[in-house]
């Protein structure tokens, strides 16, 4: 016994001693899974640098630790990662988060059910596919589920997701998901959060939504869903958020919503609801949003709407709601949005909107409204749109219209207004757009307006203006339209027009304008131009009359045209003094002419009966296939949608000399017209299914009148053959314009040249997208697309792919996958749904191609990866950035010009389709990206979300 006891104690000793570390194998095998996990990661931005060997895990960025050293929560979110998520973690049996959100993480999520403590999944915004993880139907300790934004393989909810008992938070939109929502989910009875939303999710609305009584949020969006709104619904007494917008559903809403009492966003446009509104929306004391445009709601609407709540967003447009507007929407005094467009409403506006200063949007346009407005209505300094177009109100535009200091659109057309123009209009420096058309304004045109420097829109036709056109509107060198047509306007048109650089359509028709047409509008390469039923004098402008033709100039008795212009005339206009001498001889060669041409006919004829039988066998042989050899084919049908001479014949007789480019969708020629000493370009259109030209598509795209788009002059049409007559391009393409050098070895573009050609191709792009009457999507932008005029004036060309938009430029469905590989937006690898985001994508594309100088798909960037991801890698830290761009072009005095481009095509190439900019936008930050410009004179660009450059 006694020998015993000091082994003992020492036991004890070693035992107690050990007791204090925690053990080291527990400690190596976290770690290493871990370090197996960042090892099939691309971490650019290096968040991962801390995790080593040697450190502990729980010093590693993003991991936490409990008390006894087990690894609880990986938590990296939005830095960028790539890669798949390896098995390893699985050994990390203590996790209770795994939080891995706005990456890149791509592959097949493992089945990470062995995770028993595991309580909270969000993978959320990556690019996982596969079939989707029904597995998480058994992590029942789960009370937080976000795997949705998502490239899943198109299948049901599991109904496996019922055994989530304590989950709160359900998050699956865009995930692919098709068919009824399972009557499981309706056993989750911890639930919160529902968002299943922007799926293909079918069936009636369900009932058994009653069941979930913790539900605070309902988000349903953009599915196929059908049936009424339940009166169950209204049981959900927490219920803060539902929106059911885009979908199918019908009938009118049950008065127990409206005792929804906790609502703060209530959304359902764009359905086919019926009926009135439960008055129950009056009293509501904590609603902020309210949404239903696009359906068919009617009656008054409830009077004391928005009386007792703090409503932020308010929009009923298009609907058909008639009586009185209602007064106390503003009453909070936080209201942003306020849109109210194309109902039947009457009466007048009512005075409590004079003290609506928060007010950003102010649309009741398309209405029966009248009554003039109180001062304030026009004085509200935070108003960016106001929108009265389409009523019948009186009155004049206040003074104060000068504090709505942040305006920047205006539209008041087809109403009765009345007075002058206020000249405070020309202080409000961020207007872009001014519609004052169709009313009864009176007075001159305010000087005050060429301070407009924003300017792109003009409309002042069907007035009663009177005096001369202001010189000072040369000074809105922004201005795309300008229309002052049907007024009673005098004096000469000012030379300063010509100063609108970016002017593409002027109309000055039906005023009482005397003097010279100045021939420096010649070098604004307009595309619509109307000078008719004035009094203007002297010779027209040549390269005016080719591109407009004769009607632009119609009723200006003391017009003339020179004989020389080669321009096709019916007389109508008169040829200019000096030349009737010249033009009496030539009407004397013309008989003598016609008598010996009589003559030859009846040689002729005689010729031409002996040959019919040969003529006939001829022509079989003549008709020949597009692809194929030339032929000259009598069954062409011309449509023409430019002021257009040429013969048939010569387009079906194209010489091989001539060809200057050959694609997937034809041949392309360059074609001399002697008639006029134009040049075209000619494309001959492969036969067949896979490419069809359909005559109203084109004569949609032919009536495109825009500096920054193609014209097309005009299709032929034979059967399954077609000809496309196109406005010819000098310099080609960008695509090749990029690669060319000149003497020396010098890039053929230099930076200016590329910071031009990319602004004018983005407005050319907004034009389609924002401009057009039927908005459209490119769908195959690409800088082989963007053609080069003489002067490297860029043109959007090929929309043989292209397709007119919905009227909210929202989706455009199309079983076929358009565009070209390396521009092509991500999110077209798992829908068909084209959006204008999709173009904003492709054109980002082709801003990283000006920067960089490189293609969009190159060896260096790796197997299956493109130019985005190639500089997304590269964006740690200026130095690197620099070496992103373009050294054959870069210099000290554009570097800083060329980064703010790099910022906005990272910008357009935005993973989300949502965080990528309109093209409206781009034009805008492009336009303050100017290398002309000086760096006090440029501003910062808005940005809507990260990017990594210092």
């Amino acid at each position: 016994m006694a020998k015993t006891l000091p082994l003992l104690l020492v036991t004890l000793l070693f035992l107690s001693l050990f007791s204090n570390f925690p053990p080291s194998v527990s400690v190596t095998v976290e770690t290493q899974a871990l370090l197996d996990f960042k090892n099939q990661l691309r971490d650019p931005f290096n968040a991962l640098g801390p995790w080593k060997e040697s450190e502990s895990p729980c010093n590693f960025f993003g991991v936490v630790c409990d008390d006894t050293g087990n690894v609880i929560e990986i938590s990296v979110v939005e830095k960028n990662i790539s890669g798949e998520i390896s098995p390893s973690i699985l050994v990390l049996k203590s996790l209770t988060v795994l939080e891995l959100s706005g990456n890149r993480m791509f592959g097949v999520i493992p089945d990470l059910s062995a995770l028993k403590s595991l309580k909270k999944l969000h993978l959320t915004s990556n690019q996982f596919t596969g079939p989707f993880p029904s597995w998480v139907g058994n992590l029942t300790g789960l009370t937080f589920l976000s795997i949705g934004k998502n490239y899943f393989d198109e299948g049901e909810i599991p109904a496996s997701l019922g055994n989530l008992k304590n989950l709160t938070y359900l998050f699956l939109a865009n995930c692919h998901l098709r068919g009824e929502m399972p009557d499981s989910i309706f056993d989750m009875e911890s639930l919160e959060t529902l968002d299943l939303s922007t799926n293909n999710i079918s069936g009636e609305f369900p009932k058994a939504i009653g069941r979930l009584k913790k539900l605070t949020k309902i988000e349903l969006f953009i599915n196929k869903l059908t049936g009424e709104i339940p009166l169950e619904l209204g049981s959900l007494s927490l219920l803060t958020d539902f929106d059911v917008s885009n979908n199918q559903m019908y009938g009118k809403l049950p008065e127990e919503v409206g005792g929804l009492q906790f609502l703060k966003v209530f959304q359902l446009y764009n359905n086919n609801f019926s009926g009135q509104i439960p008055s129950g929306f009056e009293i509501m004391r904590h609603l902020e949003g309210f949404s239903i445009y696009q359906n068919s709601f009617s009656g008054e609407f409830p009077a004391n709407f928005g009386r007792f709540s703090p409503l932020n967003s308010f929009d009923i447009s298009e609907n058909q709601f008639s009586g009185p507007f209602p007064k106390y929407l503003c009453t909070g005094r936080r209201l942003l949005y306020l849109l109210a467009l194309k109902n039947n409403f009457s009466g007048e506006l009512p005075d409590t909107y004079a003290e609506c200063k928060s007010v950003e949007r102010l649309r009741i346009s398309n209405n029966r409204m009248s009554g003039s407005f109180p001062d304030g209505v026009w004085a509200l300094p935070l108003a960016k749109i106001i929108d009265f177009k389409d009523n019948e109100f009186t009155g004049r535009i206040s003074p104060d219209i000068g504090f709505s200091a942040k305006l920047n659109q205006l539209f008041l057309e087809n109403n009765r207004f009345v007075g002058k123009l206020p000249s405070e209009l020309g202080s409000l420096k961020n207007l872009q757009a001014l519609y004052l058309s169709n009313n009864d304004f009176s007075s001159e045109i305010p000087s005050e307006f060429g301070a407009l420097k924003q300017l792109s829109s003009l409309h002042l036709e069907e007035n009663s203006l009177t005096g001369s056109i202001p010189p000072e509107l040369g000074d809105c060198d922004r201005l795309v339209e300008l229309n002052l047509a049907s007024n009673s306007l005098t004096g000469k048109i000012p030379q300063t027009i010509a100063q609108m650089n970016s002017l593409n359509s002027l109309n000055l028709s039906r005023n009482n304008l005397t003097g010279l047409i100045p021939r420096s509008l010649e070098k604004l390469k307009l595309s619509s131009i109307d000078l008719s039923d004035n009094k203007l004098s002297g010779k027209v402008p040549s390269e005016l009359f080719r591109m407009g033709g004769e009607n632009p100039f119609l009723g200006n008795k003391e017009l003339c045209i020179d004989l020389n212009s080669n321009a096709r005339t019916n007389d109508t206009i008169k040829v200019c003094v000096g030349e009737h001498g010249q033009r009496r001889a030539y009407k004397h060669r013309l008989v003598l002419f016609s008598i010996l041409a009589s003559v030859l006919v009846v040689v002729l004829a005689g010729l031409m009966l002996v040959s019919y039988k040969n003529f006939k066998h001829g022509e079989t042989d003549m008709k020949t296939d597009v692809e194929g050899t030339k032929a000259v084919d009598r069954k062409w049908k011309l449509v023409s949608f430019h002021q257009f001479e040429i013969d048939v014949d010569k387009l079906c007789n194209l010489e091989e000399d001539n060809l200057i480019g050959c694609g997937s969708t034809g041949k392309v020629y360059r074609l001399d017209l002697k008639k006029n000493g134009g040049t075209v370009a000619v494309k001959q259109l492969w036969k067949g299914d896979k490419v069809k030209v359909m005559v109203s598509e084109m004569e949609i795209l032919g009536k495109i009148r825009h500096r920054n788009i193609l014209k097309l002059y005009a299709c032929l049409l034979n059967g399954g053959s077609s000809v496309l007559v196109l406005e010819y391009m000098a310099n080609g393409n960008l695509f090749q314009a990029l690669r060319r050098k000149i003497k020396g070895g010098q890039p053929e573009l230099d930076w200016y040249h590329r910071y031009k050609i990319a602004l004018g191709a983005a407005k050319g792009i907004a034009y389609l997208h924002h401009d057009c009457l039927s908005p459209i999507i490119h769908r195959d932008i690409k800088s082989s697309n963007i053609l080069l005029d003489e002067d490297y004036e860029p043109k959007i060309a090929d929309f043989g792919v292209a397709k007119i938009a919905e009227k909210s430029l929202g989706v455009s469905d199309n079983s076929c996958l358009a565009g070209t590989h390396g521009y092509i937006a991500p999110e077209l690898a798992y829908t068909a749904k084209v959006t204008a985001k999709s173009d904003v994508y492709s054109f980002g594309v082709v801003l990283l191609e000006l920067v960089t100088g490189r293609n969009p798909i190159e060896d260096e960037y790796g197997e299956g990866k493109e130019i985005v991801y190639w500089v997304s890698t590269r964006l740690n830290d200026r130095k690197n950035v620099i070496k992103v761009l373009d050294s054959e072009v870069m210099s000290e005095s554009v570097e800083d010009n060329m980064i703010k481009v790099l910022k906005i095509a990272i910008l357009c190439t935005a993973k989300l389709p949502t965080l990528r900019p309109s093209m409206r936008e781009v034009v805008k930050m492009l336009v303050d990206a100017d290398p002309s410009l000086s760096d006090h004179q440029t501003t910062v660009i808005q940005k809507t979300e990260k990017v990594f450059l210092v």
